[in-house]
């Protein structure tokens, strides 16, 4: 991706980049209208999620101080990772947690519980990681942007940004948009594809590709492409915010 990948503000609608929307939330007239006419605040932390070795696919959430760590492990197998239920963990000022820590782990120190609160274990300025599979792993890093006093949310994530779907032309014709990826090549030139490209393929016209391809669908996720994800059943790829720019 040749550009930094956009998102929507939650509150206003207008679009920014990554670093663009994390400080466009600090200042944001729609949100500051909405927390000066809160009767009840709860405690969050502003966390940012972005791919450790692909910084355009990234999130910005409010989650509750109260969440624990198995709470943000599910969000993040939700919106971005989950396919196969592989092992996942946090590494947080050199401590692992995981949802199943071995007692009897034979070498340096044993991991911690992910039922420990946010509150217990951030602190504003943190960056940490996340993993999940540890066979093909997807790695997540975690920035925490700020801990504050917010309108009381019934949900305990709630996104304030997500970046929009990244479009891709597929490599064969490059003339269409790709909606698959070819895993077998995943950091190839040749690796996207169009519906009507697979369908050549499938009607036996592109014949050098026939015994070199296994597709998955393009996905707005650091994930795509890996083992056997195929995108949130609970999270659409688009992120609409409560109010769009234009309106």
């Amino acid at each position: 991706m040749a550009k930094s990948t956009k998102g929507f503000c939650k509150y206003c609608g207008k679009e920014y980049t990554r670093a663009g929307i994390a400080k466009h939330l600090q200042m944001c007239k729609k949100r500051v209208v909405l927390c000066e006419k809160a009767t009840e605040t709860e405690k969050y932390f502003e966390l940012l999620l972005y791919g450790a070795y692909n910084k355009d696919y990234w999130l910005i959430i409010q989650i509750k101080e109260t969440a624990t760590l198995d709470d943000l492990d599910r969000f993040i197998r939700d919106i971005w990772v989950e396919c196969c239920g592989h092992l996942s963990a946090f590494e947080i000022d050199g401590v692992s947690y995981e949802r199943e820590p071995d007692d009897d782990f034979g070498w340096g120190e044993p991991a911690k519980s992910t039922n420990h609160t946010l509150k217990q274990v951030l602190t504003t300025g943190m960056i940490f990681n996340y993993e999940y599979d540890f066979g093909s792993t997807t790695e997540i890093m975690v920035k925490v942007l700020n801990h504050y006093s917010a309108k009381k949310q019934n949900e305990k994530v709630m996104i304030l940004s997500r970046n929009n779907p990244p479009q891709f032309a597929c490599s064969i014709c490059g003339n269409q948009k790709a909606t698959w990826i070819n895993t077998f090549h995943i950091y190839d030139e040749d690796s996207f594809w169009c519906e009507e490209c697979v369908n050549k393929l499938e009607a036996g016209e592109l014949e050098a590709y026939e015994n070199d391809v296994f597709f998955l669908p393009i996905t707005n996720s650091p994930r795509m492409g890996v083992c056997g994800y195929e995108g949130s059943n609970i999270y659409p790829e688009q992120f609409e915010p409560d109010m769009p720019e234009n309106k």
